[in-house]
């Protein structure tokens, strides 16, 4: 029951009705018996919200497009790794401090190594937008190579260039020896439902195909590489695994894994 102990948190971003989160939070905060709800917050005006969740007395926010870089001079306190990346996901407000973490690169992290080790394989990433980084610095941490490629050159170039790495032109994507691909990009996503980003008959060289489009939830780069023998990773996975660890930072406790995944799988197959 909703009463006036009820902590609040919420996720911060435009548009966010389609949001996933809060029948994933909502459920874990049910399944544990916390009192507390989380809710969609469609931000109009990022500085004004910032100060809503000070005010307001929230307990934290997620953070999604368009403001995870946005955000960051609007709150006191960076976790190193979220400064590492120039991207906040997760706000913890810590009696009025409010503290910016990126779990999206801990999401892509887990939802990996339930398939694969990292440490000494080479992955090619598709996209050098803000998902792109995270999966990049994650995968880097855990010793693995990554090999940036992107619609646009000069982006690639540029997230390459920071993260350390190699960036190749579409093209080239022939010549990359890497054997796991991971799409950073929205191509595929509904309405694009046979949008590809990239040939299928590159396929065959991965062994693990990695995709964080989740609507559709089987995209059509997932059914392709399964169709070349590849083992597929949806993009739900990342989702709730950097959901999983938003939810500890903000209770403290250790987050039902399972009931948050039955609850984002629920919520998708609702929508049709």
């Amino acid at each position: 029951m909703i009463n006036g102990h009820t902590k609040i948190y919420g996720i911060l971003g435009r548009p966010v009705a389609h949001s996933l989160s809060p029948a994933m939070h909502n459920a874990a905060f049910q399944e544990l018996g916390i009192n507390a709800v989380y809710v969609p917050f469609p931000v109009t005006d990022l500085a004004q919200a910032v100060a809503g969740i000070r005010g307001l007395a929230l307990g934290g926010a997620s953070v999604t497009i368009p403001f995870k870089e946005e955000i960051i001079p609007l709150i006191e306190e960076l976790d190193p790794q979220a400064a590492r990346m120039a991207a906040v996901n997760t706000v913890v407000n810590r009696d009025g401090r409010l503290v910016g973490y990126n779990t999206d690169w801990l999401g892509a992290v887990t939802a990996l190594k339930a398939q694969t080790g990292i440490a000494g394989e080479h992955i090619l990433l598709l996209g050098a937008g803000g998902a792109a980084r995270a999966i990049a610095f994650g995968i880097l941490e855990h010793g693995g190579k990554v090999t940036i490629t992107d619609i646009d050159a000069s982006r690639a170039k540029n997230l390459a260039k920071d993260m350390g790495v190699e960036a190749i032109p579409m093209d080239a994507l022939g010549q990359c020896p890497a054997s796991i691909l991971i799409n950073a990009t929205p191509v595929g996503m509904a309405p694009d439902l046979h949008g590809l980003p990239i040939e299928p008959n590159l396929l065959s060289r991965f062994s693990l195909v990695m995709d964080i489009v989740y609507r559709p939830l089987l995209t059509r780069l997932l059914r392709e590489a399964q169709a070349h023998g590849a083992r597929i990773i949806d993009g739900l996975q990342m989702l709730i695994h950097q959901a999983t660890a938003q939810f500890e930072l903000w209770t403290g406790r250790e987050a039902p894994l399972e009931t948050m995944t039955q609850a984002a799988y629920a919520a998708l197959e609702e929508e049709g």
